[in-house]
């Protein structure tokens, strides 16, 4: 029996090989989530990566083992040898992470992986063992070479599962399984390599051939070091990729919720921008768009038989202002959403009923035969409008006006809810209660009222309406404390239009909101520019209800003044009181927005509403504005008087400032000035001028037969 040379382990490098084991099973468990959660391309890219790491720290776990590995003669190993057991155990790495994933593999490919990567990593284990180059050869325990075949298969189908069943931890938890499962893996992937050390012998007097050729301790310190940073460096990149993937994954859910948070707010808008807000029935825009579609569905039908119709009735309920001045606006709202109900339960589903003024409502018939068929509708409309309402306990009764008119029996096409609003006013003419159909008598009105509205739509553009500007002076002091901007539209054709005309066009055809955003942007433009020329100034404008409907309007008078460098104290916004009351919680809502960003308030036309005082004490202002109607009478009137020296008494309990228009004689004034009016406003100072004008004045050139005081500006804010 021959014998055999002893042996022995440097007991450091075989807990550096257990190391480095270990680490490579924990990233490589860490590379098998990233190649299964990336995209395809960048998968690939992972598991080509992936398999060079993993494949790169088995194989230094071996190497560092056959380092650790000492006999009584000098030992090395053969490059090409070693290259090639280095593939092996990429090869095995590259089975491992491919099957890692894969979604799902059952116990066929499990088995048959486990095999595939036990065979690799064995044959790493052997084709690095051959690269020793012993003479004689190596001397093999068969049984234990099969054995630790048997650990390789066994680890690495240990190594699959884990693979399997880490994907079903929390990531809460993974950190401490993945730590636990690397325990496990470099247990078993270390007890194949010393298992298989264990089935060599060398025979006494063996010699090396490749004892010159890679080893020795420098090596596998740089081997070590190596690996443990190429190791820790990939781990590194690994946790960087998902925490940037989860942080695109997150970017990703919170930009489809916004997404979907826009699009709800955008279908809101949309509702919004074609419903009314009161009654739900489509606005003047919406009926507008069906009225054209409904045109064009006739206008196909009538290619083959001339006998379909449309209609478009227009309701204007009688006496409704007295309701909302007796009872309140709440009791109007409640009347106009009664009798929004009826007229759709008297419409047919393709019908369509709009809301487009504050008592007026469009209705728009479609496939009718005659115009016997829109006269019974009509009728049932005045039976179903003329029940009585319930308003807080009472029963309130009231009529509409109908106009009738139908297509094509009555007129132009374009023309139909004009020439509709031209009947129902002459149905208005006859008393009310009833229905008129449309005449060509009546179209001559409507005519001119669609050609100012049409003209009115392009007055911007075309540079046609300008601001007049008409002085408010300081009943203390004599001097201009500040202007009241007044719209002033000169047509190319009709001259000078009333604006008693022409802002009853815009609020009836929806243009009101488009001249009060040039009022504002022009008041603004003009304020900045009295200011470069050494002149500031207050700007007081005029609000209507349907700027006060507005929710964003304190924004767009902010962007305003921002744009024209205005401070907010230089614009103050005059709303009358019939409009303020109209809707005491926007007013309060519009009010409270332009307190907050510091533009001045004042009640216009005060005394001819039905205010509330409690309501006039809640609302944020800083001024009331007597209306003209009294201080007309002041001379002659006890009455007015008497109306006029209480408001101010109330105004300046409430801490405000009282402002007079209408002031056109020298003896108003002087009652108003007895009665400490704070500021008077009115033809006996000055007209309503232009911008260049104003500043002429301001500066002492005034016209024949103004009143003649000192119109100093300096500090007059």
């Amino acid at each position: 029996m021959s014998s055999f040379m002893p042996f022995s382990y440097n007991l450091y490098v075989v807990a550096a090989s257990f190391a480095i084991a270990m680490l490579a099973s924990y990233v490589t468990l860490d590379l098998a989530g990233r190649v299964r959660t990336s995209h395809r391309r960048v998968g690939l890219a992972w598991w080509a990566a992936g398999s060079l790491v993993m494949g790169t720290g088995i194989w230094s776990m071996h190497f560092l083992g056959m380092q650790a590995f000492q006999l009584p003669i000098d030992i090395g190993f053969g490059a090409g040898l070693t290259l090639l057991s280095w593939l092996a155990a990429v090869a095995a790495s590259a089975v491992a992470l491919g099957l890692a994933s894969r979604e799902h593999f059952g116990a066929l490919p499990l088995t048959l992986g486990a095999l595939a990567m036990g065979a690799g990593i064995s044959g790493m284990h052997y084709i690095g063992m051959a690269a020793m180059d012993m003479v004689p050869g190596i001397v093999w325990n068969l049984r234990i070479v099969a054995l630790s075949v048997l650990v390789a298969v066994a680890a690495s189908a240990a190594a699959l599962m884990m693979f399997k069943l880490l994907r079903r931890v929390r990531p809460s938890r993974r950190v401490a399984w993945q730590v636990a499962a690397a325990l496990v893996m470099a247990i078993a992937i270390c007890g194949m390599h010393y298992t298989g050390m264990a089935a060599a012998s060398f025979a006494a007097g063996s010699v090396c051939r490749s004892a010159g050729a890679l080893g020795g301790p420098g090596l596998t310190a740089l081997v070590l070091i190596a690996t443990g940073m190429l190791l820790i460096s990939t781990l590194f990149t690994s946790i960087l990729d998902a925490r940037l993937q989860s942080t695109a994954l997150n970017l990703t859910r919170s930009l489809k919720e916004s997404n979907a948070r826009l699009q709800a707010a955008n279908d809101e808008l949309q509702k919004r921008a074609f419903a009314d807000a009161l009654t739900g029935l489509p606005n003047r825009l919406l009926f507008e768009d069906r009225l054209i579609h409904a045109l064009l569905r006739l206008d196909r039908t009538n290619h083959l038989r001339v006998v379909d119709r449309l209609a478009v009735l227009f309701v204007d309920l009688d006496g409704f202002k007295p309701i909302n001045d007796s009872f309140g606006h709440a009791a109007g709202d409640t009347i106009l959403r009664g009798a929004a109900d009826r007229l759709r339960h008297e419409a047919r589903e393709c019908d369509t009923v709009a809301r487009v003024g504050g008592d007026e409502f469009l209705v728009l018939l479609e496939d009718v035969t005659d115009v016997a068929a829109c006269v019974s509708v009509a009728n049932r409309v005045l039976a179903t409008l003329s029940r009585p309402f319930e308003v807080s306990g009472k029963q309130v009764q009231i009529t509409c006006s109908i106009g009738i008119v139908v297509h094509p029996d009555h007129g132009d096409r374009t023309k139909l809810v004009a020439n509709a609003d031209a009947a129902m006013y002459a149905a208005k003419r006859a008393g009310g209660g009833c229905y008129t159909l449309f005449e060509p008598h009546m179209g001559s009105d409507a005519s001119e009222q669609l050609e100012l509205q049409s003209d009115l739509r392009q007055a911007i553009e075309r540079g046609e309406l300008q601001l007049h500007y008409q002085p408010k002076i300081d009943s203390t002091r004599g001097q201009i404390s500040g202007v009241e901007a007044l719209l002033r539209w000169n047509h190319p054709r009709h001259g000078m239009v009333s604006p008693l005309v022409f802002i009853g066009l815009a609020e009836r055809f929806g243009l009101i909101n488009k001249l009060g955003n040039w009022v504002i942007n022009e008041a603004c433009r003009q304020t900045a520019e009295w200011g470069r020329n050494g002149m500031r100034m207050r700007v007081a404008i005029n609000l209507s209800v349907h700027q006060l409907r507005e929710s964003g309007l304190p924004d767009r008078i902010e962007q305003a003044l921002r744009f024209h460098g205005l401070d907010a104290s230089q614009l103050l916004c005059e709303i009358t009181e019939s409009v303020a009351m109209e809707d005491i919680r926007a007013t309060q809502r519009t009010f409270d927005g332009l307190a907050r960003i510091g533009v001045f308030l004042s009640i216009d036309d005060f005394g001819t509403g039905y205010s509330s005082l409690n309501y006039l004490r809640q609302l944020p202002a800083q001024q009331l504005k007597i209306d003209r109607s009294f201080v007309n009478d002041l001379e002659e009137s006890e009455d007015a008087r008497a109306v006029v020296s209480a408001v101010v008494s109330l105004a300046h309990a409430l801490g405000l400032k009282v402002v007079a228009e209408g002031v056109e004689t020298e003896g108003q004034r002087d009652i108003l000035l007895a009665m400490d009016c704070d500021e008077l406003q009115g033809f006996f100072f000055a007209r309503p001028m232009p911008a260049d004008s104003l500043l002429a004045w301001s500066q002492g050139d005034k016209p024949d037969g103004a009143v003649d005081f000192t119109p100093s500006v300096i500090g007059s804010l």
